[in-house]
């Protein structure tokens, strides 16, 4: 007995030491709740009311998080003095003593978020000038006014980085970030802020800018030189203008999403931008004005008011997007505007584009002239537009080479100028969902002299995404896939596109995976749909279709998802489980089926299966005696009612013939024994004197 636990004490003590992994990868428990992982400290979410002074004195994180801290005492932190990052956030914080800090000169970061400190403010002004080597300082969500945040930022000249956002600062001047000159990135989001009146003059390092979610009207001169990345999405700004200047700008992104932009921003001449980000605005362009027989006729006149000052500045809308140098521009999103052409010229600026978003606009037609190849162009989004033509002036070989993504689905497109795909190379996702077209080759009509126009998709090679969904598609030739190698396709709400069965789906037998026939007609009536064939099949949307029959195809296909909502069917085949379906199906819809609740054994069997997820399975309900109920908990009265109904019927009727069999037995018996002596007399008269033996 005493070998085993001096083995099991060994095992202990090694352990205890950190064997094998080192002491300093060990942790531990506080007594006050607190978790001890190297030099790191976390206490979030413990109730606590002060600081634990139980903690290792060498601790240089502590995280201190979701508490109930009110005060940060003089002595609070005092013990942990190689302190580097203290985190605070999500307490009640009200007051920092002046001298809580002065055992923790080496302290870096700071975290006091949604906390309460604008009650003592100017107190813990003095405990946070006591930090010389503060590097990040976070007060968001402090109730903090503008002119608290300049009484707490007066002495902390080592700040790099700064967050006051989701405070109610409402104005920012000159003396809001005074004396900050080394800070790199400041948040200021989610504030009030409708004036700016030269707040950043002195930040002379500052690389990240973030002004989103405020009020500000406008920006007009801006001059930040050196700063790389400026967020001001989700304002009220009407015009963007950069300071008239050949100065070099480090400016790298820009976000003016979210805005009221009524013109296209007037750029930097000379910038370093790769991301321009105009998204939902109410920006046109206006060089096809009636009236307007030139460029220097397209004006606009800014009412500039400084004090008592007021200026009026004249700027050619489309002259000075000229000037601007976007030849680095990688990314421009003017979707959800109200642009309806593009200048002439527009996209020759910008040669090294690679994504170009212009959906939800009223673009009538898109033209690519000689002068804008985009021959750096992936991504094209034109989708929910007013476009009925594409015009392609480049010469052959030149039309968008390296697109990948091309998406026109919602527009007013019957037909794509032939050749079109032939020299992209590249491209692999193609969206012509609700548009009226057609796809080569088409079924000749008798009658017709030629066929209506249609897009010709035939031959590229790398096309594997294709989205035909609402195009009406009816009347398609034989191989209208035929050198392609498609894995998804939708032919999602086309009523006719399999009235005469699946031959033009020949080609994709071996490669289509994904399959979405939502809403195209199909019956259990429609013996010519059978996709046997496809076994390269893992996904197929089967749903809104008026279904009867669970299809027998289906089990022999090994998919992953299945899609059978909004159907006729009142069950699913007892055995599905164990065909090559139910061995392969990963996931599953089934609701809105007018299933019969007392054949439900198919739903129990899913059930059972732990792989399978029924991701509707809350939904799926059944039908009894005109009631509709959830299939996941029937009420005991249904379960019995369907006992009754699904008992063997042979056994039943047996039961119920039986004693009319028996009275009958009996009847028959009384009479026979009644009329026996009788019938023997008869018997005996008939047949005459018996002989003897």
């Amino acid at each position: 007995m005493e070998a085993p636990f001096l083995g099991l004490s060994l095992v202990l003590v090694l352990l205890a030491a950190g064997w094998g992994n080192g002491a300093g990868a060990a942790w531990a428990t506080s007594p006050g709740g607190c978790r001890l992982v190297q030099s790191t400290a976390t206490c979030n979410g413990r109730w606590l009311n002060s600081v634990p002074r139980n903690l290792q004195d060498e601790i240089e994180e502590l995280f201190l998080d979701d508490n109930t801290i009110q005060v940060l005492g003089n002595a609070s932190v005092l013990a942990y003095r190689k302190l580097r990052h203290l985190s605070l956030s999500k307490n009640r914080l009200e007051l920092i003593e002046a001298g809580a800090f002065l055992g923790s000169q080496g302290l870096r970061v700071l975290s006091l978020a949604d906390n309460l400190l604008f009650t003592n403010y100017s107190v813990t002004a003095a405990a946070l000038s006591a930090l010389p080597a503060l590097r990040k300082l976070d007060l968001a969500g402090n109730h903090l006014t503008e002119d608290m945040v300049s009484v707490l930022l007066w002495n902390l000249s080592s700040l790099e980085s700064l967050s006051v956002a989701r405070n109610i600062i409402m104005r920012l001047d000159s003396s809001t970030f005074t004396n900050l000159t080394q800070l790199l990135e400041l948040n200021l989001e989610k504030n009030y802020i409708f004036e700016i009146d030269q707040a950043f003059e002195g930040l002379q390092r500052l690389q990240r800018l973030n002004m989103a979610y405020n009020y500000i009207p406008c920006i007009a001169e801006f001059d930040l030189t050196q700063l790389r990345v400026l967020n001001v999405s989700n304002n009220a700004i009407e015009w963007f203008l950069a300071l008239e200047s050949d100065a070099l700008f480090e400016l790298e992104v820009l976000d003016l999403s979210h805005n009221q932009l009524l013109f296209f921003p007037v750029l930097p001449r000379q910038s370093k931008l790769h991301s321009l980000l105009l998204k939902d605005n109410e920006m046109s362009f206006y060089q096809h004005l009636a009236n307007a027989t030139s460029l220097a006729n397209v004006t606009v006149q800014f009412l500039l008011i400084d004090g008592n000052s007021t200026n009026v500045t004249t700027v050619s809308l489309w002259d000075e997007i000229c000037h601007s140098n976007l030849s680095s521009l990688r990314l421009l999103d003017m979707s959800q505007n109200q642009v309806w052409y593009l200048p002439e010229e527009f996209l020759a600026k910008m040669p090294s584009l690679t994504h170009l978003k212009l959906n939800q606009n009223c673009l009538e037609m898109f033209h690519l002239s000689e002068g804008e190849p985009l021959a750096m162009l992936t991504d094209l989004d034109l989708s929910q537009n007013h476009l009925s033509e594409l015009r392609v002036d480049l010469p052959v070989g030149g039309v968008l080479p390296s697109l990948q993504l091309f998406n026109l689905s919602t527009n007013r497109l019957q037909v794509i100028p032939a050749g079109f795909f032939t020299y992209t190379r590249k491209i692999t996702t193609i969206d012509l969902s609700h548009n009226r077209v057609d796809l080569c080759p088409q079924q000749t009509v008798a009658g017709k002299a030629e066929n209506p126009p249609c897009v010709d998709i035939r031959g590229i090679t790398t096309l594997t995404h294709l989205s035909l969904a609402g195009c009406g598609l009816q009347g398609l030739g034989s191989h209208p896939f035929q050198g392609t190698s498609l894995t998804h396709l939708d032919l999602s709400d086309n009523q006719e596109a399999l009235t005469g069965g699946l031959g033009w789906l020949q080609d994709l037998t071996l490669t289509l995976q994904v399959l979405s026939l939502r809403n195209t007609s199909l019956s259990s009536t429609v013996v010519d749909i059978d996709f046997s064939g496809f076994q390269s099949l893992i996904c197929l949307d089967l749903s809104g279709n008026s279904l009867t029959i669970f299809p027998a195809f289906l089990g022999i296909l090994k998919l992953h998802t299945l899609d059978l909502r909004d159907n006729c069917l009142p069950a699913l085949p007892q055995d599905v489980i164990w065909t090559p379906l139910g061995k392969s199906l990963h996931e599953v819809y089934l609701s809105r089926n007018p299933y019969n609740c007392c054949m439900l054994g198919w739903w129990d069997s899913l059930q059972q299966v732990e792989r399978l997820h029924i991701r509707d399975g809350q939904e799926v309900t059944c039908s009894y005696a005109s009631r509709t109920v959830s299939a996941r908990a029937l009420p005991e009265p249904i379960l019995q009612g369907c006992q009754w109904k699904t008992a063997d019927l042979a056994l039943l009727y047996l039961v119920l013939a039986l004693p009319t069999c028996l009275t009958l037995l009996v009847a028959f018996a009384i009479i026979f024994l009644t009329l026996k002596q009788k019938l023997l007399k008869m018997v005996k008269s008939r047949c005459g004197v018996s002989s003897p033996y």
